[in-house]
């Protein structure tokens, strides 16, 4: 049993694939097996591997099952002690796997970590999709230190410490496997969007820590698959994050958090319409809401379960504020700048 495994969820990512993937295994592949996982590729994706990467396992799913159950159904398949989820378009860097091993062989009640997310295209900033780790507000709105809403920092050392954050980026995240197994891996009505967020949330409620390891740094291109944009990408965000605040929020905080979540998502469908002419997120913003009300009671066991198994942590890794309010109207639009609570 390898002691670690790199497991890229692939889905027609030929390209990603030839560009991205020498650079894991010139730097991963004395420590770690690679597996790449196919959700029915209909390209060229699986010839690919078998002709230039015949040292990469690969796992073969029956069809695109998305991110969430595309991974669970793969590391299902994959023993090992640590697994480093990890997108098709991310370039690793000399020595990036060794600290993030090195942390969580030291810290064994620490869950999951990731490393620093820089950007493929500025290579000065970080990236969005989990820049030096994420938080969520007291709505749950997800942010990061190094990108908060749409401003990007540069990377200038100004976040390099090791921090117990609430969640990982699922661009990159290395992950106990039996911490994994034990929260039931991603849930997979998600498909994609806010999944690695509930993942780590669920891990919090069970007492176990998410950190990001800053001595580790990679390069993420991406956008890959739903570019921002895209309805689609607006419908997964808004659904998931609305299911997310209700399995895992606290009984005190639920119907309060959920009151000022439905005016927020109203404003924030008008405003694409009013203001951005964007019929598409208007329409996607009403039927995320549609389609939350509609499964919300299917989801009221693992609610309950969840709360009842819940142990006392150390909530401040979800910000107590608004982000919202401090990026709109205080206009603190870095991590740095908000208030340290």
């Amino acid at each position: 049993m390898p002691r670690i495994a790199i497991v890229i969820l692939n889905w027609n990512g030929q390209q990603m694939l030839s560009q991205y993937l020498p650079s894991v295994l010139k730097h991963s592949a004395d420590e770690a097996a690679v597996y790449v996982a196919d959700n029915a590729s209909t390209d060229h994706s699986i010839e690919l591997l078998q002709t230039r990467f015949p040292e990469v396992s690969i796992i073969r799913l029956d069809r695109n099952w998305g991110f969430a159950e595309g991974y669970n159904k793969a590391l299902a398949e994959v023993e090992a002690e640590y697994y480093v989820i990890m997108n098709s378009d991310i370039e690793v860097t000399p020595q990036w796997l060794a600290p993030l091993t090195r942390f969580m062989d030291n810290h064994p009640e620490v869950a999951a970590c990731q490393p620093k997310l820089l950007s493929m295209a500025d290579r000065e900033k970080f990236e969005y999709a989990g820049a030096c780790g994420g938080f969520v507000d007291r709505l749950g709105y997800p942010f990061c230190r190094g990108r908060v809403f749409e401003t990007v920092e540069k990377d200038s050392g100004q976040y390099d410490t090791t921090a117990e954050v609430m969640w990982a980026t699922g661009a990159c995240m290395m992950i106990r496997s039996s911490d994994y197994h034990a929260v039931g891996g991603f849930d997979s009505r998600f498909f994609a969007h806010c999944e690695e967020i509930d993942l780590c949330w669920r891990l919090h409620l069970r007492g176990r820590k998410v950190c990001c390891v800053t001595d580790s740094h990679v390069y993420h291109v991406g956008g890959g698959t739903l570019p921002k944009g895209n309805p689609m990408k607006t419908y997964l965000n808004f659904r998931n994050n609305l299911t997310m605040l209700y399995k895992n929020l606290p009984q005190s905080e639920l119907a309060g958090v959920m009151r000022w979540r439905w005016w927020l998502d109203y404003v924030a469908a008008f405003q694409t319409l009013i203001v951005n002419g964007n019929v598409g997120d208007f329409r996607a913003i009403f039927r995320a809401r549609r389609d939350f009300k509609r499964w919300k009671d299917e989801y009221k066991p693992i609610r309950q379960q969840l709360q009842d198994s819940a142990k006392p942590t150390d909530d401040a890794i979800r910000k107590p504020y608004s982000i919202l309010w401090q990026y709109y109207f205080h206009r603190r639009r870095t991590y740095d700048h908000l208030p340290f609570l």
